[in-house]
């Protein structure tokens, strides 16, 4: 569904991205590993076309997209939630949401909307206030939402459980699952290597810019002592 070659990124002399490589197929979430500063953000952003490489490939259901800009790779089937949220504070959820659906079309909005608001009934009950006024995790929900209005078929996730208190890290990665299941391939890239790995059916771990391993997540996760050797001690939760 998506697949990712070679791909090398720049700034100035800088180059953040070196070979990046991963493939992304329907209900499956590959997860991107590895420190700060390591490329996975600059990765995914050049992937959904908001960062322009120097070379490489990125096929979406078959068709070479990189290059491309995010608004046509969104109405072809990809979004990114970005790392933050980025939700528009001001306006309402529904708003929000609405947003979302711009590339589909007004026919389907009204049936996407109560889809929505059956994932996440919290929206439902929140539609009429201030998209910022929603806690963080309510926050990270929304954008989830605003996201799969566009009916998508590769999500990219940038750090979902970035700045959450640890009772909704497990719910918002738990709700990863979920999108995956339905239908969705999902590429994330996640700090929390403990959450990601939880629910993760590939990894790839990325250091300096290279990829250092890819393979499946359960070989990963089994072994903790591989991700404190790939990403250092703090990647992973005490576990004892």
């Amino acid at each position: 569904m998506l697949e990712i070659t070679d791909l090398h990124v720049s700034y100035g002399r800088v180059e953040a991205v070196r070979g990046f490589a991963a493939r992304v197929d329907a209900k499956r979430i590959t997860l991107v590993l590895g420190a700060n500063g390591a490329g996975k953000t600059t990765s995914l952003r050049t992937i959904a076309g908001l960062v322009r490489a120097n070379r490489g490939s990125v096929k979406l259901k078959g068709r070479e997209v990189l290059g491309e800009p995010a608004y046509r790779l969104v109405r072809g089937g990809m979004v990114l939630v970005p790392e933050g949220r980025k939700i528009f504070a001001p306006l309402t959820v529904e708003e929000n949401l609405r947003i979302g659906a711009y590339a589909s079309g007004a026919g389907g909005v009204q049936r996407d909307l109560e889809r929505i608001y059956e994932m996440f009934p919290i929206l439902r009950d929140r539609r009429a206030g201030a998209a910022g006024l929603l806690s963080g995790g309510e926050q990270q929900m929304l954008a989830f939402g605003r996201a799969l209005m566009s009916n998508p078929d590769v999500i990219l996730l940038d750090e979902p459980s970035m700045g959450l208190a640890p009772v909704m890290v497990d719910q918002v990665i738990g709700t990863v699952r979920t999108i995956a299941d339905s239908g969705i391939g999902v590429l994330m890239v996640e700090q929390n290597a403990d959450a990601g790995l939880a629910v993760a059916d590939e990894v790839v771990v990325v250091s300096r810019g290279e990829v250092t391993y890819a393979g499946p997540a359960d070989a990963v996760s089994s072994r903790a002592s591989v991700v404190r050797a790939l990403l250092g001690e703090a990647s992973l939760e005490d576990k004892a």
